[in-house]
């Protein structure tokens, strides 16, 4: 999930393409949500920083989600967050927290999404 429709683009296109898996994107906080309540997950991927609902507090409330109640017999699926903001504080703490494999810093090439998206799903 990202709020720049041209990187949903290219991360969906880039992993069907070289990992042949299913992607789903949006570009939309609230649809992501249902979305995770709809469907099982392997791997979630947001944005840090977007407006409205940004990617640590929709990962805080699915994980809230799956604590009381989990939507599916699968675990909380790991997430990569995908930031141009790195160093910010929130981010960093933000690793620290379980289920959270990693950070993708924009911009970030087509190699260095597979790796870490591989790395994760290994």
């Amino acid at each position: 999930m990202d709020d720049d429709v041209v990187i949903l683009r290219l991360v969906r296109e880039s992993l069907m393409s070289l990992m042949t898996c299913v992607v789903e994107t949006t570009p939309n906080p609230e649809y992501a949500f249902e979305l995770i309540l709809k469907k099982s997950f392997d791997l979630l991927i947001f944005d840090f920083s977007m407006p409205g609902i940004d990617g640590a507090v929709l990962y805080g409330l699915v994980s809230k989600l799956y604590t009381i109640k989990p939507p599916h017999t699968h675990p909380l699926p790991p997430l990569i967050l995908m930031t141009g903001h790195g160093a910010q504080k929130r981010a960093q703490e933000l690793l620290r927290e379980p289920g959270v494999h990693g950070l993708l810093a924009k911009p970030f090439s087509i190699e260095r999404l597979v790796e870490k998206v591989s790395e994760v799903l290994a």
